[in-house]
This record gives structure tokens, sequence and C-alpha cells, in this order.
């Protein structure tokens, strides 16, 4: 067939989608996973690339072969490039940190000011594409833990099993904590309509249709506001002592039925034995992280499923993005401006709402990775990309689950 020999073909299998990334707080219907993503590809062992190449070698026919060539060396040089953007993105943000330590005002040339570059071809063949995925199928992917999965590392570890009720009951106390602490119904239910696509349970998990239960998780994501599991270590760290003194207030208050008093004293020992077990690692994002994973991480993203303390979650939540953004003076903030700190991360997401940032390429902001696995993130600037976060709240708001949310905040506010 006049192929070359075992070892010199340049095998490169699909790639897998990448798994979500950890500065997202991006849920439900708004995060669709690309296969192909470019920023996740696998390196196989050379051992393996020489036998794949040689399989390949003897499936392909001259045509076949020529076709596969040329599309490998186009692809080669185009993932060169894009190396390429990524590094200089990455030492623009490197500078912009520096200068922030500094405080020093960010200028129009601490940003890439192009988009990342695109693959303009030649596309390989889908005979050929068919070949190689079955000489050399992706790797399969870890599937993500799902909320049976969080349930049960819940009673596992730490003997919890969470208090269940309606969506208009968790949605009520939502709402009345969201007030409590100065969240309006505009912002809450702005951001619920972004995150669940307006229809969202408070067991919803990302990826999975809350209506027909069907898909796979793509991420922790949860709830409402779509906390991840390192979201809820990083506010139980916070706020662990305080959930347990309400929890006890709420079982001395007169009139408390004796089994609900005394099952509210038992979940408050159960959140001080998470909040211990959360402070015994360093309080760094990358270590809550990873701790997150973990069956005792788990099992404490499940408080988020949890009727009693599952609103004050993901309410405090959203009221420490609102503090953030008041300690640096922007006192009033939409929806979808809470939403962009909530996807970019709050630092991140207030420097894409500066005037100098407003045009520049949201590639700006996010990894690689964060980039590529968000579709509406992808060819926008920041200030498309706020527009694109209301343009799609403004759709969502029509559907039942932020009606009936909105009816219940007016309902709560009344009261």
């Amino acid at each position: 067939m006049g192929v070359p020999a075992a070892g010199t073909l340049r095998l490169w299998p699909r790639r897998p989608p990448c798994k979500r990334g950890a500065s997202l707080g991006f849920g439900g219907a708004l995060l669709i996973l690309g296969a192909g993503i470019l920023a996740c590809a696998l390196t196989a062992t050379d051992a393996r690339a020489q036998k794949a190449s040689k399989d390949l070698a003897d499936k392909l026919t001259p045509v076949q072969l020529a076709a596969y060539e040329a599309y490998r060396t186009a692809r080669d040089k185009f993932e060169h490039q894009l190396k390429y953007y990524w590094r200089r993105v990455e030492a623009k943000r490197d500078a912009r940190r520096a200068k922030r330590m500094l405080a020093q005002e960010y200028e129009a040339q601490d940003y890439i000011a192009q988009q990342p570059p695109k693959f303009a071809g030649p596309e390989l063949p889908s005979d050929v594409a068919k070949i190689v995925e079955e000489v050399a199928p992706a790797t399969p992917q870890r599937p993500m833990a799902t909320v049976a999965e969080f349930l049960q590392s819940a009673k596992a570890q730490y003997g919890f099993v969470p208090t269940l009720t309606t969506e208009r009951e968790f949605k009520r106390r939502y709402a009345e904590e969201a007030l409590a602490v100065g969240l309006t119904k505009d912002q809450v239910v702005r951001i619920y309509a972004l995150e669940t696509g307006g229809q969202g349970t408070y067991d919803m998990q990302s990826g999975i249709n809350p209506i027909s239960k069907q898909g796979r998780p793509i991420s922790s994501a949860l709830g409402y506001a779509q906390l991840l599991h390192a979201n809820s270590t990083s506010e139980l760290v916070k706020h662990g002592e305080r959930f347990a003194r309400r929890l006890l207030a709420m079982a001395a208050l007169p009139g408390t039925p004796p089994d609900r008093a005394r099952a509210l004293t038992a979940k408050a020992a159960i959140v001080r034995h998470m909040h211990k077990v959360a402070r015994s690692i360093p309080n760094e994002w990358s270590h809550h992280m990873r701790f997150a994973g973990t069956p005792v991480g788990l099992g404490i993203h499940a408080l988020n499923l949890d009727a009693d303390v599952g609103p004050w979650l993901q309410v405090l939540k959203l009221k420490g993005l609102k503090d953030d953004a008041a300690a640096a003076g922007r006192d009033s903030l939409s929806g979808s401006q809470i939403e962009l700190m909530n996807l970019a991360g709050p630092r991140t997401g207030l420097e894409m709402l500066l005037p100098v940032a407003q045009n520049m390429p949201t590639s700006n902001f996010f990894s690689a990775g964060g980039y590529y696995r968000n579709t509406i993130v992808r060819d926008r600037t920041a200030a498309e990309l706020i527009r694109a976060l209301d343009e799609r709240m403004e759709v969502n708001l029509k559907k039942p689950g932020a009606v009936e949310f909105a009816q219940i905040f007016d309902e709560a506010a009344r009261r």
C-alpha cells in the first residue's frame, strides 16, 4: 500500500471532552461540554502511539493516508499557533496580577486584543476519522459524581440525611434568606433563570434535565445557584459555626415540636463536625477542589439539598459576590453582573466590568479549558458576554420555575 514503516505515522486519537474547571460556577443548561475540546488533548505513550500507527497504516489506503497526513500537518501548525496564543494570554494575565498588587491601573496593552485562532482545515474525511477512532478510541472519562453519590457520602461519612421539602417551600425559604441579606428579586431570580434554564429544581445537577431527569452530570454544580462541590466546602468554612448556632436557635423556639427540635439539634452537631473536617485543610480554593472530590467533601455538598441549610448556603454564596463588589466600590449590581462574577470568579468578573476591559476578548479572563467549555463565553468580548447573559436570562425568566420564583419573592417581600 506504500505506507510508511511502523512508528513513523502520527496517530492523534479523538480527544474526549474536558471536565468542568474549578473556576466556573456555571451549571445546568448553560454549560455544554463539547467533544474534541482543544485544551484537553490526551498524550499517548510512545509505545502505544507506535503500535497504533502500524495498525492505522495497515488500514489506510494511499489516498486516505495522504488525507490523514495533510490533516495532521495543518492541525499541528494550528495547535502550535493556539499554544502560542494561550501562552501570551497567560503572560498578560500574570502581568496584570503584578499590576494589581502594585495598585496600578490596567491599560489596553495589558490585554490580547485578538480572539483565539480557529482551525481553517482541511478537515479529516469521515471515512478516515472512523478508522482512526476504531484503531485508537478515546480514553473513557471517569464519570462525574451524582446526587445519589452526594447523598450516599453524606450518610456514610457524617450520618447525615438531608431534610427534604417541596420546590415551592424551598423557593420560599430561599427568597426569605435572600431578602434578609439584601439581595433583590431581580438579582436572584435572574441568576436562577440563567443557571437552571428557568425550570430548575433544588436537587438539579448540571447536565441533568430537571424535568425529564435525563442526561448525565457534566459537573458537580447543584441547586438554584449551581454551586460546585468546592463552593460548598468554602462556604461551610466561612459560615459553618453560624449555621450550627442557627439550627440550635430554631430547635429552641417555643412551640417547636419535640421531634423537630431533636432533629435540628442533631443536624447542628453534624454541621459542626463537617465544619471541623472542612477546616482541617488549608483554606485555599485548590485545596477545597481536591477535598471536595473525596467522599468527605462530596458529603458536605449534600447540604445544598437540605431544606434548612441549603437556602442559607446558596444565598450566602451570592451575598459574598455582592460584598466583594461593594468592597471594590460597586454597590449596585444587576443579576447578569453578579452572574459574571459567579462565572469568572469575583475578582475577574469585576475586572471584566472595567471600561478598559469591556471590548477585550473573553479569552483574557478564562483559562483555555474554561473558555472552550462554555459556549456562551467563546468568541465574545467582555461587554458582549454580559449582553449574552442578559439575553439568556430574559428568555428563561418566562419559564415556569422562574415565574413561580418571582411570585414567591413578591409574597415574601409583602410578609
